[in-house]
């Protein structure tokens, strides 16, 4: 008997991407259709963007699955998954439309579907790696993946040529092993001490004075954290020009990140504020987790066997609506203790999903 098509309205909480992003790796995952309608409904420009449609492509791909509704502005889609197949993938986001479309999104889509295939998988994806609004690799390679490791997934990721707005053309390689038993729950309750703070400041056919302006800046405004920091300046490969600083902030339990990115007209400074910022924000505050890995973790809590727990500097309407649209396929209850805006705990006991071959 077919599985009952999952719908979800994307205008549900903030995040429509996201909704988006999730809903297909669960259907994939389950094998449950899905029908996304209201995409990104409300925005500027509604429906589909390039990293969406290739969002969408590539799970298909994943699934030997067929979709419906799978191009740029359209606000609905159907997808009807069928088997995760393991093996050798490429995607480019250029090839939907050029653009510097988020390939650290489209790494979200892919990742949690390839880490439930019946063998290992490598991905070569093309697109921007550095842009607005969506996870620098950086941060998935020093944040993300770490975490995600502690719970059983294997995932490399190797950056081979930076992508900045508005050409993008960056590129990175994934190797993904599929989990062999159900995932680990995670307890990431404290930070536990500082162990070391990283300041990358990088730069792209630009002026490296422009990163040593970004370090300068970002060390001075550092110095109120009274921690201990080193600093690394870049000159990276890229098919255009960019320049972003990242702070990395390992700590006994956890790890946490933070970017800048520059753009046409933003003072070097201001790039190294931005990131600055938001650490001292995290800092200031006690949760473990720094708000985007919050969204991105209680996917893999949700799947895990057992409880999982975590605390975040600040809950958000992104890790609320990320929590719905997981409730919305597993059987699974989130607990939130906080506000919107506030620090808070999130608590799941897992559904322990494993491959069935």
């Amino acid at each position: 008997m077919a599985e009952a098509i999952v719908k979800i309205d994307g205008s549900h909480g903030e995040g429509g991407g996201q909704i988006l992003r999730t809903g297909l790796a669960l259907s994939a995952i389950l094998g449950r259709p899905l029908e996304t309608f209201n995409i990104r409904v409300g925005r500027k420009e509604p429906g589909l963007k390039p990293q969406h449609v290739m969002s969408a492509k590539a799970v298909a791909a994943l699934s030997d699955g067929r979709l419906g509704g799978a191009e740029l502005n359209s606000q609905t889609m159907r997808f009807f998954p069928c088997k995760i197949l393991n093996g050798r993938y490429s995607f480019d986001v250029a090839s939907i439309k050029a653009s510097a479309g988020a390939t650290g999104l489209i790494f979200q889509t892919i990742i949690p579907v390839l880490s439930f295939a019946n063998g290992p998988s490598e991905v070569s994806m093309a697109g921007g790696t550095h842009v607005p609004w969506s996870p620098p690799v950086d941060y998935l390679q020093e944040v993300f993946i770490p975490t995600v490791a502690n719970m059983g997934l294997k995932v490399n990721m190797t950056i081979q040529r930076f992508g900045f707005y508005p050409i993008g053309g960056g590129r990175i390689d994934i190797a993904v092993k599929p989990c062999s038993k159900p995932l680990e729950p995670i307890n990431l309750i404290e930070r536990g001490k500082i162990k070391r703070l990283t300041v990358t400041s990088a730069v792209a056919n630009l002026p490296v004075s422009i990163a040593e302006r970004q370090k300068d800046r970002a060390f001075k405004k550092l110095q109120t954290a009274n921690c201990k920091f080193q600093s690394e300046i870049k000159e990276v490969s890229s098919p255009g020009k960019g320049t972003f600083l990242f702070i990395l902030a390992d700590f006994e339990n956890v790890r946490a990140g933070f970017i800048g990115l520059g753009a046409i007209g933003k003072r070097a400074e201001a790039v190294a504020d931005e990131a600055a910022d938001d650490f001292l924000q995290y800092w200031k505050r006690k949760g473990a987790l720094d708000p985007h890995l919050s969204d991105q973790i209680v996917l893999y809590m949700a799947l895990a066997k057992g409880q999982s727990a975590f605390t975040t500097t600040r809950i958000t309407n992104h890790l609320l609506t990320n929590i719905w649209v997981i409730e919305q396929f597993l059987p699974v209850k989130f607990e939130v203790k906080g506000n919107v805006g506030e620090e808070g705990m999130v608590f799941v006991k897992g559904a322990g999903f494993k491959i069935c071959l």
